[in-house]
């Protein structure tokens, strides 16, 4: 009967000028009831959606106060929202759906990652990163870039499993910031730089800028590692002189490149992109250095409002102005910096890639002895 009235159907509409009139009622009237069948039925699998979630998800262990966790696990002013410890690597995997205080910290880094990624695909539809060596540089930058907001994503997220997962992944963490450190120092000395500035300083100034990325990495492995002996300010000294010497140093150009156009009054539009980066990671030290709003309204910003948060969004943003700037310069400053680099491109590469070890091998000793410290306690 189903069939035949189809049929009936799709028979009528092939009639040319052909009218409903010549369909048989019950014919239509069954296939539209059908239909309105098969529209509730899909409406029902629609609402059904969470609750199959809800199943393929299991339900998460809440989150606990400052009080029940050890204290390596404790942020300044933040008295909730910390995840329970030594649960399996599949609950941390999961917590990133749940509401919890590091939740916004691994959203903030873990979505500049994704659109440092839609950035690469984008420039790579033009740039050649194969073939053309002085593209290196900023390929660099932008795997860097990369790195580091995904170590970051991953030590909010994974961190809380364990004291030592917890020195290890922010380890990690620093070892991704002394690679952009350097990145960073490579790209604006390529392709930033002035004429004058890379006359003063372009024998040293990435050697130096490689050490400072090392030392900014070793100083705050170093201070994780003291911090159960150190006050909260001697910890901030470990991570932020040696990472305030290295921005000093890799900044330079900018700055040198900003000055001389504020005193010529040029029009380039890169130099507005360095402008926000500067300005926005000046924001970012501020917040990084200061635990506010938190200190001023404590246990009011356990999930949203802390100083990190607002320190991951401000960073992000100036990546991204930086690496937009950074691509004005390789696109319209070409015959500049190949005067002024020639072949050496190659050399730079190579000291980031040593640069990465060295930061590497320190993070993996340090680690070795927080597990060496945790297994002499343990016994």
């Amino acid at each position: 009967m189903r069939v035949s009235c189809l049929t009936a159907v799709f028979v009528c509409l092939q009639i040319p000028g052909g009218s409903t009139a010549a369909c048989p009622p019950a014919a239509m009237a069954t296939v539209v009831m059908e239909q309105i069948g098969r529209l509730f039925i899909n409406v029902q699998q629609i609402r059904q959606i969470p609750q199959l979630l809800e199943t393929a998800i299991p339900t998460l262990p809440g989150t606990v106060k400052d009080c029940e966790v050890p204290w390596v696990f404790r942020e300044p002013h933040i008295l909730s929202g910390y995840r329970p410890h030594h649960q399996n690597w599949r609950y941390y995997c999961l917590t990133l759906f749940q509401r919890h205080n590091e939740a916004v910290n691994i959203w903030t880094h873990l979505v500049a990652a994704l659109v440092v990624l839609v950035k690469f695909r984008q420039l790579s539809e033009t740039i050649d990163f194969l073939r053309d060596p002085h593209a290196q540089p900023l390929f660099i930058v932008l795997l860097a870039a990369f790195t580091y907001l995904s170590f970051s994503t991953l030590a909010h997220l994974l961190s809380a499993r364990s004291e030592l997962s917890h020195y290890t992944f922010f380890f990690l963490d620093y070892v991704g910031v002394a690679v952009y450190q350097y990145a960073s120092a490579m790209a604006h000395f390529y392709y930033v730089v002035e004429e004058e500035w890379h006359a003063l300083v372009g024998s040293i100034f990435l050697p130096l800028a490689a050490f400072l990325a090392w030392l900014s990495c070793t100083g705050c492995c170093y201070g994780k590692y003291l911090s159960h002996q150190l006050p909260k300010f001697g910890h901030k000294l470990f991570q932020v002189v040696p990472s305030g010497l290295a921005y000093l140093l890799d900044v330079s150009p900018l700055f040198h490149r900003i000055y001389r156009c504020c005193m010529t009054g040029c029009s380039d539009p890169a130099v507005s992109y360095h402008q926000y980066q500067v300005l926005l990671f000046l924001v970012c030290a501020y917040f990084f250095s200061y635990p506010h709003p938190e200190k001023w309204f404590p246990g009011k910003c356990d999930f949203l409002g802390q100083g990190h948060q607002i320190f991951h969004v401000f960073l992000a943003l100036c990546t991204m102005a930086q690496i937009e700037g950074v691509r004005l310069d390789y696109a319209t400053r070409r015959p500049l910096y190949e005067r002024l680099h020639g072949n050496s491109v190659h050399d730079f590469t190579a000291l980031f890639i040593f640069t990465s070890c060295c930061s590497a091998l320190t993070a993996f000793y340090l680690r070795n002895k927080v597990r060496n410290k945790i297994c002499s306690k343990e016994e």
